[in-house]
């Protein structure tokens, strides 16, 4: 698992890559919680193109990301199934 974050003056970006799994997981809510700005002028994206498995530990915090302000881009059908049906609850 890769994680990339960018901030400019209207947007934070979030760049994954790999399978969002075990300890990964930890791994990004750790640095989400450190990092994420929480200011509602800053628009917050995360990119998931190039993430290939998400397992149910990152499942929840891709929701808790979304509670958070987050929003996803996702281009591969796995990936936009498990945001649809999985993570949108």
């Amino acid at each position: 698992m890769k994680i990339m974050r960018t901030e400019t003056a209207v947007e934070e970006k979030w760049i994954l890559q790999g399978h969002l799994v075990g300890l990964w997981v930890s791994e990004l809510r750790k640095t989400w919680k450190k990092t994420h700005r929480t200011n509602v002028n800053l628009k917050c994206i995360v990119d998931l193109n190039e993430v290939t498995f998400i397992d149910k530990k990152g499942e929840r915090l891709l929701r808790a990301m979304a509670k958070g302000g987050a929003q996803f881009i996702a281009t591969g059908i796995y990936i936009k199934y498990v945001l649809e049906q999985r993570c949108a609850r």
